[in-house]
């Protein structure tokens, strides 16, 4: 069976009792805020990954974070449930496109100037996005997209897809991706026209998290 990579947005006050996470791989990324996450602070910008449980406290001003989590389908969804907290799943995909072998957890943002592009490409893994800022469409399957901040998408990996950002100001995605652990350290992108390879590129990557993945995200 599948796993599935889920997406929650967790906002919680600072009046909010710390929330327990199962052990599963996760990233988790501080959109404003900051929180005490499994012993370390982390604040705006920032991400933590882990495996094992963990505690997710929030700061003195509260915290809103992204929650990327791989677990097996048969978990199903995972909100926070307390006082002081408002979780909801923003997406979840079955990632049907993965191949075999060890695997690994690659959290980072990808930025674009003014009417910057991403020309037509795939990834070697599949993953789910989410804008932070500015604006873009998605091109793919004969299907164009927009999307604003907070908007998220998932790209299964080997389907083509273009990406056009909004001309008048910088846009910025936040990207969780799982892939093949021989690209530890490497891109993933594969450009499907050969003369879009040399041409100068746009987008801008940060990379927060890069780790192998231990367990058997299917079990």
């Amino acid at each position: 069976m599948a796993p599935v990579l889920r997406l929650y947005e967790d906002t919680l006050s600072n009046l909010a009792e710390p929330a327990g996470l199962p052990p599963v791989p996760r990233i988790i990324f501080v959109v404003h805020g900051t929180a005490t996450i499994g012993g370390s602070v982390v604040s705006d910008g920032e991400a933590w990954h882990g495996e094992a449980k963990a505690t997710l406290t929030p700061g003195v001003g509260g915290v809103t974070a992204w929650r990327f989590e791989l677990a097996p389908e048969s978990t199903g969804d995972a909100p926070l449930l307390a006082v002081g907290i408002r979780s909801q799943l923003k997406l979840a995909a079955r990632l049907d496109t993965l191949g075999e072998g060890e695997l690994l957890m690659r959290g980072d943002s990808v930025g674009f100037p003014p009417g910057g592009c991403a020309y037509l490409h795939c990834h070697q893994g599949p993953g789910i996005r989410c804008l932070i800022e500015g604006g873009i469409r998605i091109d793919t399957e004969g299907r164009s997209t927009s999307y604003g901040p907070g908007g998220a998408w998932y790209e299964s990996g080997p389907v083509p897809v273009f990406a056009q950002a909004a001309a008048d100001r910088p846009s910025r995605f936040i990207r969780v991706l799982i892939l093949p652990r021989t690209l530890l350290g490497k891109s993933s992108i594969q450009y499907v026209n050969e003369d879009d390879k040399a041409k100068p590129k746009s987008q801008q990557y940060r990379v927060f998290v890069d780790a192998p993945i231990t367990c058997d995200p299917a079990d």
